[in-house]
Order: structure tokens, then C-alpha cells, then sequence
């Protein structure tokens, strides 16, 4: 029987309410037991009792079970006892006044866990966070980031050193075309249907975001003590244990995302640039590595197509869905963060889905190739890699691609407070200029048949 019940449930000692586990806790456990987790079972009812060496052994089952095969032949039920086992891990440290210890448990939750629990994960962070939060202000912790410049990304821009690094002909073409708060009915007309990119600006001043994101201090307080996975990319890269984490490429938005999609976009964009892994950090050492340019010892680091929003609701309220997002009657398919330092690169590459890349902070350099060029920037022939060019714009091998120089396309600097439309199927290289925090918004075409 757990310790926590409902009238005590508010007391920090005894940790906060779990409503969903309490009740689906019997179900879960007596399938964690079909599926030869009788171990993890008995462990379990010790750790809900408030053992706290049951609980870190529990989550330490878990976690094997996770890693004894790739993502998508983990069992469902086995996701879910790892959640499980972090709630009560959690408690443990809330009891003990060990708030980011506990927030880093619920993280953990969130992204290696299952559903199940979910509901119970949000509502255990959204009050750890506020006793952290509150924690913070009472110690004056953050005047150590308050005593100098807050702004994330500075002012200053010089053009033409950023030419030097870009690839050859950039930004001596044509440009991508721009519109100043273009209606939806003209983004219909000129853009959606005829599948032609554009740049919008004049769209963004509302969010809070655009006033936020710059703000060092800010997005310590809100998100600081969250844990968040980032990839490290280097030519000689090893990964370690346990450092290094295979996080699930099925961890979207919308919980629904394809996992094949998901998992080859992550492929393609290291494909040409050495070996990468995937780091488990704060949000805090994160925002430390980029004021550093961006270096770990392990080389740069990047918080890249992950969905942000739906693990941090703070940074989530300050972003809205752009109405372009609707055109065609489709839904939102996934919704994500790209987060990083100067330098960061996606290779060229193209998604299925209709995009919306918004870019809160900094600038980006962004080159287009239409869709019917595909076959002239030869794609990889592995399913896998499919949808990822064998040209490296950086570096163009011209004995094996003797043409690609010569090939129309579309180019711009997307500046901060500034959208960028890209049609499915259209070819696209991304070199960030500056640290830089957009949002990827993708949306699917609507349904041809009527409702049921």
C-alpha cells in the first residue's frame, strides 16, 4: 500500500498526488508480472511503501529492459514500469526537498516512459517546478546570471564574414521571396497550392516568446533544472556509458509521428558529418555550452528535433501554432525545437510534410532546390537515407557531381522574428549564423473523405 494518500498528499514529506498510478497500478503490475517482471514486482511494492532503494532498483530493471533491443521491440508494459518507477523515485526526492533530483526523475519519465502515466508526470512536475522555482527566488540563486548582459544572442552581425562560410553562390542568386503579413488567403493562393517557398515576417510580435527567448535569465528560470537530450557531433566521437543515452525517436508531439520518419531525419543530418550520440543534460548546461560556443569535450551540441514543447508547457505558452498551419484542412504532425550555437548544420535533405520554420532567436541560412530536382541531387539509395542528399554543399565533390554547382535554387538569411514556408518534397540545407532558437511546425495534407 502506498504511503501517500489523498488527505496528505499536499505535504512535502510525503510527495504529491498520482492519481493515475494509484489507480492503474494493480493492472500494471500484475502485466509487468505476465511478461517475467516478478522481480520488478515484489521490488515495487516496497518502493511505493517509500523505500527509496526499491525505487532506484525498480527504475534500474526498467531501464535494462529498455536498452535489451532496439526502441521498437521494447514492450509497451516495460515503458510504462519505467515511468512507474520514476514517479516514486521522484517522491522520494520531493519528500527530501531535492527538487531538481526530482524533476530530473519526472523528465526521465517523459522521455524514455510510456503513456500511461503521463497525466501524473505532467501535474508531479508542474508542482516541483513551482516549489523550485520558488526555492530560487527565496536563496537569490539567479543573481549570479542577472550581473551582466542577459540577451542569449547579441546584436552584431557581420555579413560578410558569415559569406566566407557559406557554401559557394549563396546569396548571389535568386532569393527566396518575402511578405510582410501575408494573408491567408494570399499564402493559399501563391504558395500552399502552387508549392512555392516564401518568407513571412511581421507575424511573430505577439509571442511572448520573441521577447522571452533572448533572455538568459528567463529560460534559467522556466526551464533551467529541466533535463533535456541533445546530440553531440565529432569525427572522432566514442560513446560512453552512461553519458551517452539512446533517447526514442518515437518521443513527438503527438505521441502518433511516424517513428520511420522521425528516425531517418536524425540519420541524414549527421550522415555526412562523423559519428554523433545523444546526451542527457539540463536545460541550464545546455544554455552554458552555447554561451561557450557551443563546445562539450566532446565537440558541439545541439538540442535538434525534439519536441520541447510538449515536456516544458512554460515554453510552450509562448509560442502559438501559425493559422498558415491550417491551410488545406490538414493537422499539425509534429511541433519542434531546434535549439543550438553558431555553426550547426542539417545536411540537404527533404521532409514529406508541409513546414513552417519560425525563427525566434538569431539567424539562419537557409538554401532550397525544387522537388523536381531530386534526381539531380542524388539521393542516397538506402531507404533509410532516402530522402538525404550525397552532396555536401560544404565540400562539393565536383568529379562525382560535376553539375550540382550549376542547378537553380532559392537562398536567404531568415532573420529573427521572421517564418520561413518550405513545400514538401523541397530540397533544404540549414546553417545557423548565430545560436539560434526556432520552431518547426509540420502539418499533413487534409483528408479527401468526408467525416464519419
Amino acid at each position: 500500500m502506498s504511503k501517500t494518500t489523498a488527505s496528505a498528499a499536499e505535504s512535502p514529506h510525503n510527495g504529491f498526488e498520482t492519481p493515475t498510478l494509484d489507480t492503474e497500478s494493480p493492472t500494471l503490475l500484475h502485466s509487468i508480472s505476465e511478461h517475467g517482471g516478478y522481480a520488478y514486482v515484489r521490488m515495487a511494492s516496497l518502493a511505493a511503501s517509500g523505500d527509496v532503494r526499491a525505487a532506484e532498483a525498480v527504475r534500474e530493471m526498467a531501464w535494462e529492459q529498455l536498452h535489451s533491443g532496439p526502441w521498437h521491440s521494447v514492450l509497451p508494459v516495460w515503458r510504462d514500469a519505467y515511468s512507474m518507477a520514476c514517479l516514486h523515485v521522484a517522491k522520494h526526492h520531493y519528500g527530501n526537498g531535492e527538487f531538481k533530483e526530482a524533476l530530473r526523475a519526472l523528465d526521465m519519465g517523459i522521455i524514455m516512459g510510456g503513456n500511461l502515466l503521463r497525466k501524473d508526470l505532467d501535474s508531479a512536475i508542474g508542482k516541483v517546478s513551482e516549489k523550485a522555482r520558488n526555492l530560487r527566488v527565496s536563496d537569490r540563486s539567479c543573481q549570479d546570471f542577472g550581473s551582466d548582459d542577459h540577451r542569449l544572442v547579441d546584436l552584431d552581425f557581420d555579413v560578410s564574414k558569415v559569406l566566407q562560410l557559406l557554401p559557394v553562390k549563396s546569396l548571389a542568386s535568386k532569393l527566396v521571396v518575402k511578405r510582410s503579413a501575408l494573408s491567408l488567403e494570399k499564402f493559399l493562393k501563391d504558395h500552399y497550392l502552387s508549392g512555392s517557398p516564401v518568407i513571412i515576417s511581421d507575424c511573430m510580435a505577439h509571442w511572448p516568446a520573441k521577447k522571452n527567448w533572448n533572455n538568459k535569465d528567463y529560460l534559467l528560470r522556466v526551464a533551467g533544472d529541466r533535463t533535456v537530450p541533445v546530440e553531440l557531433v565529432s569525427d572522432d566521437l566514442t560513446p560512453t556509458h552512461p553519458s551517452s543515452v539512446t533517447i526514442p525517436s518515437r518521443f513527438c508531439f503527438s505521441h502518433q509521428v511516424v517513428e520511420l520518419e522521425m528516425h531517418e531525419i536524425k540519420v541524414e543530418r549527421f550522415a555526412s558529418y562523423g559519428y554523433w550520440k545523444q546526451e542527457l543534460v539540463t536545460f541550464s548546461e545546455f544554455l552554458d555550452r552555447i554561451r561557450s560556443h557551443g563546445c562539450s569535450p566532446s565537440g558541439p551540441t545541439y538540442l535538434a528535433q525534439h519536441p520541447l514543447f510538449d515536456q516544458i508547457n512554460e515554453l510552450r505558452k509562448d509560442i502559438f501554432i501559425p493559422d498558415y498551419c491550417f491551410a488545406g484542412g490538414g493537422e499539425l504532425r509534429s511541433l519542434n525545437a531546434w535549439f543550438g550555437p553558431a555553426g550547426t548544420i542539417t545536411p540537404l535533405h527533404h521532409d514529406p510534410h508541409h513546414n513552417i520554420l519560425a525563427q525566434v532567436v538569431g539567424k539562419k541560412y537557409i538554401r532550397l532546390y525544387p522537388a523536381s530536382l531530386s534526381e539531380e541531387l542524388f539521393p542516397y539509395s538506402e531507404t533509410m537515407l532516402s530522402n538525404s542528399s550525397q552532396v555536401d554543399l560544404d565540400d562539393v565533390d565536383e568529379m562525382k557531381f560535376p553539375k550540382v554547382q550549376d542547378l537553380e535554387f532559392v537562398d536567404c538569411i531568415l532573420e529573427e522574428g521572421e517564418m520561413l514556408y518550405i513545400p514538401p518534397k523541397w530540397w533544404h540545407y540549414v546553417r545557423s549564423l548565430t545560436t539560434s532558437l526556432s520552431v518547426s511546425f509540420w502539418w499533413s495534407e487534409g483528408e479527401t473523405s468526408s467525416p464519419s
